[in-house]
């Protein structure tokens, strides 16, 4: 907002003059409260009516609602909860305060939300002016425990109304295709994501199996059992506390730089003075968690020589020339069970250099790593894409809620 006025910084070409402040209990025409059916009838669950819950909604989600529960015209006559004419604007109150959607369909809700019905302003700019309000006011307070919101006060919020409809319509509809553009992107990252889960099963020899499900054409071998120790040189990384520093000429390894899914992270430590650096295709594994043992074994690859150096409870596997880095790299991060099974401790979780060196599984030639490994590899660059666009768009709605809006 341009200060002492109540303009916005951007905005669409024509539009001129300041908005005006309206609560919201003069923005909608009725107001609805809800409330649950007794769950132990059955007459009154799984009928023709969408009944919506706090979990049912996102933080980001203001529409497409998938009820998870239904109930029926019994359910609706013996409680509280109403039926919501369509279009609608469902307001958690309660858990999950602020949390809201534009519903285009009729509903019904539990006692923890608000829905505003026949908005005097446009649909959807209301429900992003509306969600804008709220998010902004949980910020405001951080740190304190919100356990809800009452009807009065949530109709005494006070939003900034373009006073030309046509306007409104404008900066609804464009934030509805920034949200269209997310889903598409979201979906498709989330289907990589499962199709890189469904492939590193399928991929490598199941447990007592010498050969894979899915294999590429051309390959029919039996695969070869060997153990980690024989693939790779082992070794212990070294501390470094008392020469690391928030910049310098090395990056230091250390249990932050290995993420879940094998990717390498920035430290932020680092040391100038080290007396061997780790190699590029080097791999380096986590040995200590604290996080369900879920990290215990998982690898990343180093991108390059002479620039990193490896801390104390993680180690350093330089494979040998009997197997292909990128082959091995995915090939332990397949079989993160094996790794996980064998922590021991309390608090936190260790591996031993014999817990990595005895982990044993099956190998093809040499040609059949280099193939999985590249597949695997186009397949996490395709991921970073859509991760990166994702960020991207996510980024730009950020910023032009803060800028189109006052």
């Amino acid at each position: 907002m341009a200060k002492g006025n109540k303009i916005p910084e951007i905005r669409f070409k024509g539009f001129g003059g300041e908005w005006e402040e309206k609560e919201l209990g003069r923005l909608c025409a009725n107001t609805y409260g809800g409330g649950t059916p007794r769950t132990s009838e059955a007459k009154y669950w799984n009928g023709d009516i969408a009944w919506i819950q706090s979990s049912d909604i996102t933080e980001e989600q203001l529409s497409n609602v998938v009820p998870r529960k239904s109930i029926t015209e019994n359910g609706l006559k013996a409680s509280a909860t109403k039926l919501i004419p369509e279009n609608s604007i469902a307001i958690v109150t309660r858990v999950g305060v602020g949390k809201l959607a534009f519903m285009q369909y009729k509903y019904t809700t539990s006692q923890d939300f608000l829905s505003l019905s026949k908005l005097k302003i446009d649909n959807w700019y209301g429900a992003y002016s509306i969600w804008r309000k709220l998010q902004n006011e949980k910020l405001s307070v951080q740190g304190t425990s919100i356990k809800g919101i009452t009807k009065e006060e949530l109709l005494l919020k006070v939003i900034a109304v373009p006073k030309i409809e046509k306007e409104q319509t404008k900066i609804g509809t464009y934030f509805q295709q920034i949200d269209t553009l997310i889903t598409l992107h979201q979906k498709k990252y989330d289907k990589l994501l499962n199709v890189k889960k469904a492939m590193l099963e399928k991929m490598f020899p199941k447990k007592s199996a010498d050969v894979p499900e899915i294999r590429f054409k051309g390959f029919s071998d039996k695969w070869e059992e060997r153990k980690l120790g024989e693939l790779a040189d082992y070794k212990n990384g070294k501390g470094h506390e008392d020469k690391q520093n928030t910049f310098g000429e090395y990056e230091l390894i250390n249990l932050n730089s290995i993420s879940i899914d094998g990717g390498l992270k920035n430290s932020g430590k680092f040391v100038n003075e080290t007396d061997t650096t780790l190699n590029k295709d080097d791999l380096v594994m986590v040995l200590s968690d604290v996080a369900h043992g879920n990290l215990l074994g998982r690898v990343a690859l180093i991108p390059e020589n002479n620039k990193f150096v490896l801390n104390q409870r993680v180690a350093l596997l330089r494979p040998s020339n009997s197997v292909i880095p990128l082959f091995l790299f995915y090939n332990i991060n397949a079989h993160q069970l094996y790794f996980k099974s064998q922590g021991a401790g309390m608090s936190q979780l260790n591996i031993s250099k014999s817990n990595v060196e005895d982990f044993t599984s099956y190998i093809p030639n040499q040609e059949e790593q280099t193939k999985i490994g590249n597949f695997f590899k186009n397949l996490d660059n395709l991921i970073t894409l859509h991760q990166i666009e994702l960020e991207k768009l996510k980024n730009i709605k950020k910023a032009c809620l803060e800028k189109m809006f006052v």
